[in-house]
């Protein structure tokens, strides 16, 4: 009733008037104020909002005192008003307005800047704004590639061994697993000799049912080029070369050092002949023994320091001596404990032991690794292996046999060999390779390649 009683009623202005007199009663007045109140022809009517302000108001703060206290404070708010709107009246006011309060802060926060402010960026790159994190690269048979954090991958190693869950084409499999730091390069050999750079972040990120990215979408290849080898490096420092084979028997040694400016085309590093290939590239110390193995059957292992180190245009030196129609058709690090795999076009093969290649002078003509009798045909690949290992056998049909390396008997050199797949009328074997499986590499294992 009180409420209603002051909205009812019509109130002298008072002292209010002549305030709003000196001043623009318009911009004093609030925002969606019903025309029905406010001060009108010297009268006042009172709003649902003021009217309870007044009830709101302790008793003492309706004496004289208090009033004269109300109406200094309403003047002092409509000089402001008054001073705010001849800023956003007048831009040159508006303009020293702002600069005196820049400067009031200018002068508060007056420390040294801790953030260094540049105009020109040709400095970033994108591998500045790349983590960097430990990541498993996964390389196919098919040429498919991808990474997956190391994290992740040992999330998934918990609870048992498991099932590979990489999903392949029916004709692929995994051939190559490295653990690398996504800041590390990927030197990719061609078959026609050149080498193109690949940045470990660059691979697309993908879970274990993912077949990846074809790695010939990643590089500026030719046509019919294709990747013969990929080593990951981690620095391109110290005495450390890269051991190249071609399929005509010529072998080179480079200096790491000579790779590390990336071009985006690639670079030579090889120089080829015309009907030449690169086969295989490693990663050496200088001091291995090097064996290569032609399609007639024949292997040779020679001391690595007797290839002197030349520069990436050169077309290097003879590795073995073959007849016109051989070929080189593998290049291998002769590691100890391992054993030789090869296999025929017939579909034989065996395992021999590694140590049973004896090491030689370069350029011979090798010993024999396995007999290339009509029965075999010729050799179409040799890998090294150990007991634990799997291997897929490849027809030109497209069969493909996948059977543990245990199951093969270890052999002389001089021996033909046993079945190693049953294949059909005018069918032949075109290739081998040793299978890696990702749960092969277990978190201990992933740990410690990271931090090497």
């Amino acid at each position: 009733a009180a409420k209603e009683g002051l909205m009812d009623g019509v109130w002298l202005a008072g002292a209010l008037s002549d305030l709003l007199v000196r001043s623009d009663a318009g911009a004093a007045r609030p925002d969606g104020l019903d025309p029905a109140f406010g001060l009108l022809n010297d009268r006042y009517h009172l709003s649902a909002a003021q009217a309870q302000a007044i009830l709101d108001l302790r008793l003492h703060r309706l004496t004289g005192l208090e009033q004269d206290k109300i109406l200094d404070e309403y003047r002092q708010l409509l000089e402001d008003i008054e001073a705010l709107l001849d800023i956003l009246r007048r831009p040159e006011r508006l303009m020293n307005v702002i600069c005196e309060e820049l400067q009031e802060i200018k002068d508060k926060y007056d420390d040294p800047r801790r953030t260094e402010i540049r105009g020109d960026h040709q400095d970033l790159r994108t591998e500045d704004l790349i983590p960097e994190e430990d990541v498993v690269v996964t390389l196919s048979n098919a040429g498919y590639a991808k990474s997956q954090p190391v994290d992740v991958y040992r999330s998934q190693r918990r609870g048992g061994r498991g099932k590979t869950a990489t999903a392949v084409k029916d004709e692929d499999f995994v051939r190559n697993l490295f653990i690398a730091n996504t800041h590390d390069t990927m030197l990719c050999f061609s078959t026609r000799g050149k080498l193109y750079w690949l940045k470990v972040y660059e691979l697309p990120q993908a879970s274990r049912t993912s077949r990846g990215k074809p790695i010939v979408n990643l590089l500026p290849l030719n046509e019919g080029e294709t990747i013969s080898a990929v080593l990951p490096i981690k620095s391109f420092q110290g005495d450390n070369y890269v051991f190249m084979a071609t399929a005509l028997g010529t072998v080179k040694k480079t200096p790491i050092a000579d790779f590390s400016r990336p071009r985006a085309n690639g670079i030579i590093a090889i120089d080829l002949n015309g009907d030449d290939s690169l086969v295989g590239a490693a990663l050496t110390d200088g001091a291995q023994d090097i064996l290569m193995f032609s399609s007639a059957g024949k292997a040779i292992c020679f001391k690595e320091s007797t290839v002197r180190a030349m520069g990436r245009t050169a077309r290097g030196v003879r590795g073995i001596k073959m007849s016109s129609k051989q070929t080189v058709i593998s290049l291998i690090i002769k590691e100890p404990g391992d054993t030789i795999l090869t296999g025929t076009e017939h579909g034989f093969g065996k395992r021999t032991r590694i140590e049973d290649f004896p090491v030689q002078g370069r350029g011979g003509q090798g010993v024999i690794a396995i007999q290339t009798s009509s029965r075999n045909g010729g050799v179409v690949g040799a890998v090294a292996v150990t007991n634990e290992d799997e291997i897929m056998l490849i027809s030109d049909r497209g069969t493909l046999v996948r059977i543990p390396v245990g199951e093969i008997s270890v052999m002389g050199r001089n021996t033909q060999g046993v079945t190693l797949i049953r294949l059909s009328e005018n069918e032949r074997l075109v290739g081998l390779g040793s299978i890696v499986e990702e749960d092969q590499v277990d978190a201990t294992e992933a740990s410690e390649a990271g931090e090497s």
